[in-house]
């Protein structure tokens, strides 16, 4: 990237947490149960409460159910490669 230049952000339209309903309202609601806030990549799911739903169960399933690495060893996976490609997740 060239100097002094700021980097482009893509905008994503989102549903606010204050104006979620029904089953987006669940799904915010227990991710305020679960980690205190809603993570940016659970809101730009939000448009589509099916697919956002889907991401979490697949998540859960992924990283907290028994499989045949132990929990700790994906939680390193997991933050090698968000370390490896800059993301904040």
């Amino acid at each position: 990237m060239p100097p002094n230049k700021p980097p482009r952000i893509a905008w994503i339209e989102t549903v606010p947490i204050g104006e979620a309903r029904g089953p987006l309202k669940r799904q915010y609601d227990r991710a305020v149960g679960r980690a205190g806030g809603v993570a940016h990549v659970l809101q730009v799911q939000s448009l589509t409460p099916k697919v956002l739903d889907a991401g979490v169960r697949l998540y859960q399933a992924l990283m907290l159910e028994d499989g045949p690495l132990p929990r700790a060893d994906r939680e390193l996976l997991a933050t090698a490669v968000s370390q490896a490609n800059e993301c904040f997740y």
